[in-house]
Protein backbone atom coordinates (compact mmCIF):
# COMPACT_ATOMS: atom_id res chain seq x y z
CA UNK A 1 0.00 0.00 0.00
CA UNK A 2 3.23 2.48 0.67
CA UNK A 3 4.55 1.93 -2.61
CA UNK A 4 0.83 3.20 -4.14
CA UNK A 5 -0.04 5.78 -1.78
CA UNK A 6 3.94 7.36 -2.82
CA UNK A 7 2.56 7.09 -6.25
CA UNK A 8 -0.81 8.72 -5.76
CA UNK A 9 1.31 11.28 -4.24
CA UNK A 10 4.00 11.92 -6.50
CA UNK A 11 1.00 12.64 -9.06
CA UNK A 12 -1.24 14.70 -7.39
CA UNK A 13 0.93 16.69 -4.93
CA UNK A 14 3.48 18.68 -6.99
CA UNK A 15 1.58 20.31 -8.74
CA UNK A 16 -1.17 21.07 -6.19
CA UNK A 17 1.43 22.25 -3.26
CA UNK A 18 2.93 25.13 -6.69
CA UNK A 19 -0.56 26.27 -7.51
CA UNK A 20 -0.85 26.67 -3.49
CA UNK A 21 2.26 28.27 -3.34
CA UNK A 22 1.22 30.50 -5.96
CA UNK A 23 -2.09 31.45 -3.90
CA UNK A 24 -0.13 32.02 -1.23
CA UNK A 25 2.42 34.20 -2.54
CA UNK A 26 -0.89 36.23 -4.34
CA UNK A 27 -2.11 36.54 -0.37
CA UNK A 28 0.69 37.60 1.05
CA UNK A 29 2.81 39.45 -0.88
CA UNK A 30 0.56 42.27 -0.01
CA UNK A 31 2.62 42.84 3.24
CA UNK A 32 5.92 43.57 0.83
CA UNK A 33 3.48 45.61 -1.13
CA UNK A 34 3.25 47.96 1.94
CA UNK A 35 6.75 48.80 1.83
CA UNK A 36 5.97 51.03 -1.39
CA UNK A 37 2.85 51.45 -1.65
CA UNK A 38 1.65 52.82 0.99
CA UNK A 39 3.55 55.86 0.61
CA UNK A 40 3.36 55.91 -2.99
CA UNK A 41 -0.37 55.72 -2.64
CA UNK A 42 -0.78 57.88 0.49
CA UNK A 43 -2.51 55.21 2.18
CA UNK A 44 -2.84 55.36 6.04
CA UNK A 45 -1.98 51.96 8.05
CA UNK A 46 -6.02 51.25 8.64
CA UNK A 47 -6.50 51.80 4.94
CA UNK A 48 -3.92 48.80 4.26
CA UNK A 49 -5.07 47.16 7.34
CA UNK A 50 -9.12 47.27 5.79
CA UNK A 51 -7.66 46.02 2.55
CA UNK A 52 -5.38 43.75 3.89
CA UNK A 53 -8.61 41.88 5.67
CA UNK A 54 -11.49 42.34 3.36
CA UNK A 55 -10.31 39.67 0.81
CA UNK A 56 -10.78 37.33 3.65
CA UNK A 57 -14.73 38.60 3.42
CA UNK A 58 -14.92 37.39 0.14
CA UNK A 59 -13.15 34.27 0.44
CA UNK A 60 -15.66 33.36 3.71
CA UNK A 61 -18.55 34.40 1.38
CA UNK A 62 -17.91 31.87 -1.76
CA UNK A 63 -16.12 28.99 0.24
CA UNK A 64 -18.72 26.33 0.88
CA UNK A 65 -20.45 27.17 -2.33
CA UNK A 66 -17.22 26.80 -4.34
CA UNK A 67 -16.64 22.98 -2.11
CA UNK A 68 -20.23 21.83 -2.99
CA UNK A 69 -19.96 23.04 -7.08
CA UNK A 70 -16.36 20.64 -6.45
CA UNK A 71 -18.23 17.83 -5.49
CA UNK A 72 -21.02 18.67 -8.19
CA UNK A 73 -18.70 19.04 -11.43
CA UNK A 74 -15.34 17.58 -10.39
CA UNK A 75 -11.91 19.12 -9.15
CA UNK A 76 -10.57 19.68 -12.85
CA UNK A 77 -13.54 22.46 -13.94
CA UNK A 78 -13.04 23.70 -10.51
CA UNK A 79 -9.29 24.26 -10.27
CA UNK A 80 -9.73 25.90 -13.97
CA UNK A 81 -11.97 28.55 -12.70
CA UNK A 82 -10.39 29.21 -9.67
CA UNK A 83 -6.82 30.02 -10.82
CA UNK A 84 -7.71 31.95 -13.79
CA UNK A 85 -10.35 34.11 -12.12
CA UNK A 86 -7.49 35.04 -9.34
CA UNK A 87 -4.33 35.24 -11.72
CA UNK A 88 -6.23 38.05 -13.33
CA UNK A 89 -6.99 39.41 -10.36
CA UNK A 90 -3.77 39.04 -8.30
CA UNK A 91 -2.18 41.08 -11.65
CA UNK A 92 -4.42 43.48 -12.04
CA UNK A 93 -3.50 44.57 -8.64
CA UNK A 94 -0.76 46.71 -10.54
CA UNK A 95 -3.57 49.27 -11.30
CA UNK A 96 -5.07 50.12 -7.77
CA UNK A 97 -4.59 53.95 -7.09
CA UNK A 98 -7.11 54.72 -4.82
CA UNK A 99 -8.49 53.09 -1.48
CA UNK A 100 -11.92 52.23 -2.98
CA UNK A 101 -9.55 50.41 -6.04
CA UNK A 102 -7.86 48.69 -3.36
CA UNK A 103 -10.77 47.59 -1.59
CA UNK A 104 -12.72 46.22 -4.47
CA UNK A 105 -9.61 44.16 -6.33
CA UNK A 106 -8.77 42.32 -2.65
CA UNK A 107 -12.59 41.56 -1.94
CA UNK A 108 -12.59 40.34 -5.59
CA UNK A 109 -9.16 38.34 -5.28
CA UNK A 110 -10.88 36.63 -1.78
CA UNK A 111 -14.01 35.67 -4.31
CA UNK A 112 -11.91 34.30 -7.07
CA UNK A 113 -9.53 31.98 -4.66
CA UNK A 114 -11.68 31.05 -2.55
CA UNK A 115 -12.64 27.35 -2.41
CA UNK A 116 -9.27 26.39 -3.59
CA UNK A 117 -7.40 25.36 -0.18
CA UNK A 118 -10.82 23.69 1.14
CA UNK A 119 -10.96 22.13 -2.50
CA UNK A 120 -7.86 20.53 -2.50
CA UNK A 121 -8.48 19.33 1.28
CA UNK A 122 -11.59 17.45 0.14
CA UNK A 123 -10.14 16.63 -3.26
CA UNK A 124 -7.28 14.55 -1.15
CA UNK A 125 -9.93 13.10 0.53
CA UNK A 126 -10.98 10.89 -2.52
CA UNK A 127 -7.67 9.62 -2.70
CA UNK A 128 -5.74 8.78 0.90
CA UNK A 129 -7.60 7.04 4.49
CA UNK A 130 -7.58 9.32 7.61
CA UNK A 131 -4.46 7.80 8.88
CA UNK A 132 -2.59 9.14 6.14
CA UNK A 133 -4.19 12.51 5.36
CA UNK A 134 -1.77 14.09 8.82
CA UNK A 135 1.47 13.61 5.85
CA UNK A 136 -0.12 14.02 3.04
CA UNK A 137 -1.64 17.55 4.06
CA UNK A 138 1.58 18.55 6.03
CA UNK A 139 3.31 18.20 2.68
CA UNK A 140 0.64 20.05 0.72
CA UNK A 141 0.88 22.74 3.55
CA UNK A 142 4.93 22.82 2.91
CA UNK A 143 3.58 24.87 0.46
CA UNK A 144 2.75 27.94 2.45
CA UNK A 145 6.03 27.80 4.43
CA UNK A 146 7.45 27.33 1.19
CA UNK A 147 5.50 30.70 -0.61
CA UNK A 148 6.58 32.30 2.99
CA UNK A 149 10.16 31.24 2.51
CA UNK A 150 10.83 32.63 -1.26
CA UNK A 151 8.25 35.35 -0.73
CA UNK A 152 10.42 37.30 1.21
CA UNK A 153 13.36 37.18 -1.33
CA UNK A 154 11.49 37.39 -4.37
CA UNK A 155 9.24 40.08 -2.92
CA UNK A 156 12.05 42.16 -2.07
CA UNK A 157 14.47 41.83 -5.29
CA UNK A 158 11.66 43.01 -7.41
CA UNK A 159 10.77 45.79 -5.28
CA UNK A 160 14.76 46.64 -5.22
CA UNK A 161 15.62 45.81 -8.63
CA UNK A 162 12.90 46.38 -10.86
CA UNK A 163 11.20 49.90 -9.36
CA UNK A 164 10.78 52.34 -11.95
CA UNK A 165 11.85 50.19 -14.44
CA UNK A 166 9.76 50.98 -17.50
CA UNK A 167 7.55 53.34 -16.02
CA UNK A 168 6.43 51.06 -12.92
CA UNK A 169 6.89 50.89 -9.80
CA UNK A 170 8.21 48.27 -7.73
CA UNK A 171 5.08 47.37 -5.91
CA UNK A 172 3.44 46.92 -9.34
CA UNK A 173 5.86 44.80 -11.11
CA UNK A 174 5.41 42.41 -8.24
CA UNK A 175 1.53 42.00 -8.53
CA UNK A 176 1.85 41.05 -12.13
CA UNK A 177 4.98 38.95 -12.20
CA UNK A 178 3.68 36.76 -9.40
CA UNK A 179 0.04 36.79 -10.81
CA UNK A 180 0.33 35.76 -14.05
CA UNK A 181 1.77 32.01 -13.20
CA UNK A 182 -1.79 30.91 -11.55
CA UNK A 183 -3.30 31.91 -15.29
CA UNK A 184 -1.09 28.90 -16.48
CA UNK A 185 -1.45 26.71 -13.70
CA UNK A 186 -5.34 26.33 -13.87
CA UNK A 187 -5.12 25.28 -17.69
CA UNK A 188 -2.41 22.75 -16.48
CA UNK A 189 -4.25 21.36 -13.72
CA UNK A 190 -7.10 21.06 -16.18
CA UNK A 191 -5.49 18.26 -18.00
CA UNK A 192 -3.22 16.79 -14.79
CA UNK A 193 -6.25 16.13 -12.87
CA UNK A 194 -8.31 13.22 -12.75
CA UNK A 195 -11.74 13.70 -10.45
CA UNK A 196 -11.97 10.25 -9.13
CA UNK A 197 -9.84 7.53 -8.55
CA UNK A 198 -12.01 5.52 -10.93
CA UNK A 199 -10.87 8.15 -14.05
CA UNK A 200 -7.24 7.54 -13.39
CA UNK A 201 -5.41 5.94 -16.45
CA UNK A 202 -2.74 6.17 -14.54
CA UNK A 203 -3.23 3.51 -12.44
CA UNK A 204 -3.76 -0.04 -13.24
CA UNK A 205 -6.98 -1.93 -13.03
CA UNK A 206 -5.28 -3.67 -9.76
CA UNK A 207 -3.85 -0.45 -8.04
CA UNK A 208 -7.57 1.19 -8.61
CA UNK A 209 -9.61 -1.74 -6.79
CA UNK A 210 -6.96 -1.80 -4.23
CA UNK A 211 -7.31 1.94 -3.68
CA UNK A 212 -10.84 1.92 -3.57
CA UNK A 213 -10.99 -1.37 -1.15
CA UNK A 214 -8.58 0.92 1.33
CA UNK A 215 -10.63 4.02 1.44
CA UNK A 216 -14.43 1.92 2.16
CA UNK A 217 -12.11 0.19 4.68
CA UNK A 218 -11.31 3.52 6.17
CA UNK A 219 -14.36 5.87 5.38
CA UNK A 220 -17.39 3.39 5.05
CA UNK A 221 -19.74 5.50 2.86
CA UNK A 222 -23.33 5.34 4.67
CA UNK A 223 -24.84 8.57 3.91
CA UNK A 224 -28.55 10.38 5.05
CA UNK A 225 -30.27 11.25 1.85
CA UNK A 226 -29.39 14.69 1.77
CA UNK A 227 -26.84 16.84 3.66
CA UNK A 228 -28.83 19.74 4.78
CA UNK A 229 -26.24 23.43 5.83
CA UNK A 230 -28.53 24.13 8.97
CA UNK A 231 -28.09 20.85 10.22
CA UNK A 232 -24.14 20.96 9.41
CA UNK A 233 -24.30 24.61 11.57
CA UNK A 234 -25.29 22.59 14.22
CA UNK A 235 -22.69 19.91 14.28
CA UNK A 236 -20.52 20.29 17.59
CA UNK A 237 -17.27 18.76 15.17
CA UNK A 238 -18.08 21.15 12.03
CA UNK A 239 -18.95 24.13 14.76
CA UNK A 240 -16.46 23.66 16.99
CA UNK A 241 -13.34 23.06 14.60
CA UNK A 242 -14.55 26.40 12.50
CA UNK A 243 -14.22 28.30 15.67
CA UNK A 244 -10.38 26.72 16.21
CA UNK A 245 -9.86 27.37 12.75
CA UNK A 246 -11.04 31.61 13.21
CA UNK A 247 -8.78 31.96 15.89
CA UNK A 248 -5.64 29.97 14.49
CA UNK A 249 -6.20 31.88 11.41
CA UNK A 250 -6.51 34.98 13.22
CA UNK A 251 -3.36 34.80 14.80
CA UNK A 252 -1.22 33.60 11.77
CA UNK A 253 -2.09 36.01 9.47
CA UNK A 254 -1.47 38.63 12.01
CA UNK A 255 2.22 37.47 11.81
CA UNK A 256 2.00 36.62 8.29
CA UNK A 257 0.83 40.45 6.97
CA UNK A 258 3.47 42.43 9.86
CA UNK A 259 6.37 40.16 9.37
CA UNK A 260 7.72 42.36 7.14
CA UNK A 261 7.12 46.09 8.84
CA UNK A 262 8.36 43.76 11.67
CA UNK A 263 11.46 43.44 10.52
CA UNK A 264 12.01 46.87 9.18
CA UNK A 265 11.12 47.68 13.04
CA UNK A 266 14.30 46.06 13.80
CA UNK A 267 16.40 48.19 12.42
CA UNK A 268 16.02 46.58 8.29
CA UNK A 269 15.66 49.30 6.00
CA UNK A 270 16.92 47.47 2.70
CA UNK A 271 13.46 45.76 1.54
CA UNK A 272 15.64 42.91 -0.27
CA UNK A 273 17.51 42.46 3.41
CA UNK A 274 14.11 42.11 4.72
CA UNK A 275 13.04 39.38 2.57
CA UNK A 276 15.84 37.51 2.76
CA UNK A 277 15.79 37.87 7.19
CA UNK A 278 11.71 36.93 6.58
CA UNK A 279 12.52 33.84 4.53
CA UNK A 280 14.74 32.33 7.20
CA UNK A 281 12.30 31.31 9.77
CA UNK A 282 10.07 29.58 7.32
CA UNK A 283 12.83 27.57 6.24
CA UNK A 284 13.25 26.25 9.96
CA UNK A 285 9.07 26.04 10.03
CA UNK A 286 8.96 23.79 6.89
CA UNK A 287 11.31 21.02 8.70
CA UNK A 288 9.41 21.41 12.32
CA UNK A 289 5.98 21.47 10.21
CA UNK A 290 7.24 17.76 8.61
CA UNK A 291 8.60 16.25 12.18
CA UNK A 292 5.35 17.03 13.24
CA UNK A 293 3.04 15.83 11.27
CA UNK A 294 5.04 12.25 11.06
CA UNK A 295 4.99 11.98 14.56
CA UNK A 296 1.42 12.98 14.90
CA UNK A 297 0.08 10.11 11.86
CA UNK A 298 2.68 7.37 13.98
CA UNK A 299 0.62 7.90 17.03
CA UNK A 300 -3.05 8.63 15.47
CA UNK A 301 -3.24 11.66 17.42
CA UNK A 302 -4.05 15.35 16.93
CA UNK A 303 -5.18 17.48 19.52
CA UNK A 304 -2.22 17.21 21.58
CA UNK A 305 0.30 17.24 19.08
CA UNK A 306 -1.91 21.11 18.30
CA UNK A 307 -1.76 22.02 21.74
CA UNK A 308 2.21 21.58 21.76
CA UNK A 309 2.31 23.15 18.29
CA UNK A 310 0.75 26.59 19.93
CA UNK A 311 2.84 26.16 23.09
CA UNK A 312 6.36 25.89 21.10
CA UNK A 313 4.64 28.89 18.96
CA UNK A 314 4.08 30.70 22.03
CA UNK A 315 7.77 30.43 23.06
CA UNK A 316 8.77 31.76 20.13
CA UNK A 317 6.75 35.27 19.71
CA UNK A 318 7.71 35.57 23.69
CA UNK A 319 11.49 35.47 22.64
CA UNK A 320 10.87 37.83 20.13
CA UNK A 321 9.40 40.47 22.37
CA UNK A 322 12.06 39.72 24.84
CA UNK A 323 14.59 40.69 22.96
CA UNK A 324 13.65 44.28 22.16
CA UNK A 325 15.00 44.69 18.97
CA UNK A 326 17.94 43.03 18.82
CA UNK A 327 17.98 41.65 15.33
CA UNK A 328 19.68 37.97 15.88
CA UNK A 329 17.53 37.05 18.95
CA UNK A 330 14.58 38.65 17.30
CA UNK A 331 14.66 35.95 14.47
CA UNK A 332 16.08 33.29 16.54
CA UNK A 333 12.20 33.98 18.23
CA UNK A 334 10.52 34.08 15.10
CA UNK A 335 12.27 30.97 13.91
CA UNK A 336 10.78 28.92 17.18
CA UNK A 337 7.29 30.43 16.62
CA UNK A 338 7.58 29.58 12.84
CA UNK A 339 7.39 25.68 13.72
CA UNK A 340 4.76 26.13 15.80
CA UNK A 341 2.79 27.98 13.72
CA UNK A 342 3.61 26.26 10.86
CA UNK A 343 2.43 22.86 12.33
CA UNK A 344 -1.23 24.26 13.29
CA UNK A 345 -2.81 24.11 10.12
CA UNK A 346 -2.31 20.33 8.71
CA UNK A 347 -3.16 19.19 12.15
CA UNK A 348 -6.09 20.63 12.45
CA UNK A 349 -7.33 19.88 9.12
CA UNK A 350 -6.55 16.01 9.92
CA UNK A 351 -8.63 16.12 12.79
CA UNK A 352 -11.44 17.64 11.42
CA UNK A 353 -11.56 15.30 7.93
CA UNK A 354 -11.36 12.33 10.45
CA UNK A 355 -13.94 13.85 12.57
CA UNK A 356 -16.46 14.29 9.88
CA UNK A 357 -18.32 11.31 7.71
CA UNK A 358 -18.19 11.14 4.18
CA UNK A 359 -20.97 12.53 3.52
CA UNK A 360 -20.24 15.52 5.05
CA UNK A 361 -16.93 16.45 3.95
CA UNK A 362 -17.83 18.71 1.34
CA UNK A 363 -20.01 21.14 3.49
CA UNK A 364 -18.06 20.44 6.46
CA UNK A 365 -14.59 21.43 5.39
CA UNK A 366 -16.24 24.10 3.54
CA UNK A 367 -18.00 26.18 6.09
CA UNK A 368 -14.61 25.06 8.90
CA UNK A 369 -12.48 26.87 5.61
CA UNK A 370 -15.05 29.58 5.26
CA UNK A 371 -14.82 30.52 8.76
CA UNK A 372 -11.39 30.15 9.90
CA UNK A 373 -10.77 32.66 6.86
CA UNK A 374 -13.04 35.14 8.31
CA UNK A 375 -10.58 35.12 11.34
CA UNK A 376 -7.59 36.11 8.95
CA UNK A 377 -10.13 39.30 7.58
CA UNK A 378 -11.01 40.33 11.71
CA UNK A 379 -7.33 40.06 12.69
CA UNK A 380 -5.46 42.03 9.65
CA UNK A 381 -8.13 45.00 10.70
CA UNK A 382 -7.41 45.22 14.07
CA UNK A 383 -3.50 44.63 13.52
CA UNK A 384 -4.00 48.35 11.65
CA UNK A 385 -4.82 49.90 14.94
CA UNK A 386 -2.51 47.33 17.09
CA UNK A 387 0.42 48.80 15.78
CA UNK A 388 -0.26 52.11 16.86
CA UNK A 389 0.63 50.75 20.14
CA UNK A 390 3.42 48.87 18.82
CA UNK A 391 4.46 45.96 17.69
CA UNK A 392 5.01 44.34 20.92
CA UNK A 393 1.03 44.85 21.36
CA UNK A 394 0.35 42.90 17.93
CA UNK A 395 2.57 40.00 19.16
CA UNK A 396 0.74 39.73 22.69
CA UNK A 397 -2.46 39.86 20.54
CA UNK A 398 -1.04 36.47 18.72
CA UNK A 399 -0.67 35.13 21.58
CA UNK A 400 -3.92 35.35 22.62
CA UNK A 401 -5.31 34.11 19.76
CA UNK A 402 -3.28 30.99 19.72
CA UNK A 403 -3.79 30.42 23.28
CA UNK A 404 -7.49 30.43 23.04
CA UNK A 405 -7.24 28.02 19.74
CA UNK A 406 -5.35 25.46 21.46
CA UNK A 407 -7.85 25.09 24.64
CA UNK A 408 -11.23 24.99 22.12
CA UNK A 409 -9.08 22.39 20.38
CA UNK A 410 -8.51 20.38 23.47
CA UNK A 411 -12.13 20.58 24.65
CA UNK A 412 -13.82 20.00 21.03
CA UNK A 413 -11.85 16.99 19.97
CA UNK A 414 -11.83 15.35 23.69
CA UNK A 415 -14.57 13.03 23.08
CA UNK A 416 -12.32 11.11 20.03
CA UNK A 417 -9.43 10.35 22.40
Amino acid sequence: MTKLYRKISWRLLPLLMLAYLVAYLDRVNIGYAKLQMLSALQFSDAVYGLGAGIFFVGYFLCEVPSNLLLEKIGARKTMLRILVLWGAVAAGMMLVQTPTQFYIMRFLLGVFEAGFFPGVVLYLTYWFPAERRGKVLALFMTSTVAASLIAGPLCGAILHYLDGWRGLAGWQWMFLLQGMPALVLGVVLFFHLDDKPEQARWLSDDERELLQADMARSSPDVAPAKVRLWGMLRSRAVCGYAMVNFLMIGATYALVFWVPSLIQSWGVKNPLLIGLYAALPNLVGIIGMLLMARHSDKHGERRWHYAASVVIAVIGIVVTIAADGVLALSLIGMCIATVGVASTTPLLMTAATEALPRYQSAAGIGIISSVGILGGGVSAALTGVLTRFGSNALLYFVIALFALSAALMLAVSRRRD
